[in-house]
């Protein structure tokens, strides 16, 4: 079996990759994987392995319909990760977030239809579904996106879901709640927070910190993107919730303790433009169909990437220009922060 996973050098994209190179998922356990990636600010080849026989790696735009034209024929299976992802950025420039999520997502789906691609995995976002003041999203929830971010994924899974419709492609849509995990560039919220603290700057919390999240761990997510390949019913949509809702103040709370270190070192600054109050997705769909159930309990895995990025210090440490050439973490702290400290198993 071949399988093409764009945008596999990214975050999530690349835990996928490495997992399925390592046999971790059922069906999945021998395939050879071709990754296209465009090799943005946010993925790096190098978080792939270098030389692994059943990968092959090209770097391209999957707006470049030559390439799309090269490449998708003869792969069994597409996984769709390729996206611009962050809201701030959406918001200051919209217009990538359009070109690549939604066109390049056209394109990506035309490649498929003409190839006749046997099945595809649209990996999407709860952010189309828009804020959630109670209760909980389901598949059939209203899509109402607030950020440009959120509108450019809504319409790639409006697009997705037409090509199923009128071409027959063998399509499901996945929607996840916020991901973490090593390897998660630091513009997003939980390595922002981690690396500001072991670069001995403080943590900067929109508004008054009360945005609710709804938190996965990305072995999870990617866990259920394989059930969905493997099992999912083509045009539909697959939930995958976490279970763990934080406010952004609480997440910071977690992560001042792993550090030791104290509320002082918390700078409050203007809320977003666009903020969603609340993220929660019902996900008993995946769990009654496919069986899925996360298994990374938030306390051990928040940990767990707490000491990654302190372990990996040259992986991130180009995002802060301001840290000193080939410091360490110990050198630049304003404290000396332990390793990880486990948070208390009643917190969650």
């Amino acid at each position: 079996m071949r399988i093409l996973v764009t945008g596999g050098a990214g975050f999530i994209g690349s835990h996928f990759t490495r997992s399925l190179l390592d046999g971790r998922y059922v069906g999945f356990e021998h395939c050879d994987v071709t990754v296209v990636d465009k090799l943005t600010y946010a993925s790096d080849r190098n978080n792939l392995p270098a030389n692994h026989p059943r990968l092959t790696f090209l770097r391209g735009d999957i707006c470049d319909r030559r390439l799309l034209a090269e490449v998708v024929p003869g792969h069994d299976a597409v996984v769709h990760f390729a996206a611009e992802s962050h809201v701030d950025r959406s918001i200051d420039d919209p217009a990538p977030f359009f070109e690549t999520n939604v066109m390049g997502s056209h394109h990506l789906m035309a490649a498929c239809a003409r190839a006749g691609v046997g099945r595809v995995v649209h990996v999407s976002t709860d952010e189309v579904y828009g804020s959630i003041t109670d209760g909980s999203w389901t598949e059939r929830s209203v899509l109402e996106p607030n950020s440009p971010y959120a509108a450019s994924k809504a319409a790639s899974d409006c697009i997705v879901r037409s090509y199923w419709r009128t071409y027959d492609v063998d399509v499901s849509i996945t929607r996840c709640a916020n991901n973490y995990g090593p390897y998660q560039h630091v513009e997003k919220v939980i390595p922002r927070f981690v690396t500001s603290l072991l670069t001995g700057q403080d943590i900067t919390l929109h508004g008054d910190g009360g945005a609710v999240r709804e938190w996965l761990h990305v072995d999870d997510h990617c866990r259920a993107i394989s059930l969905v390949l493997g099992k999912g019913r083509a045009g539909e949509v697959y939930n995958i919730g976490g279970d763990v809702e934080l406010t952004n103040r609480a997440l910071a709370e977690r992560i001042l303790l792993l550090a030791g270190a104290g509320w002082d070192q918390v700078r409050h600054v203007a809320d977003r433009k666009v903020q969603d109050q609340r993220y929660s997705l019902d996900y008993t769909k995946i769990q009654d169909e496919l069986g899925f159930e996360p298994q990374v309990r938030f306390t051990d895995g928040l940990a767990e990437v707490f000491q990654w990025y302190r372990d990996n210090w040259d992986w991130w440490a180009h995002a802060y220009p301001e840290v000193r050439a080939g410091a360490t973490p110990l050198t630049n702290c304003v404290r000396v922060l332990p390793t990880a400290r486990a948070v208390p198993a009643a917190v969650y």
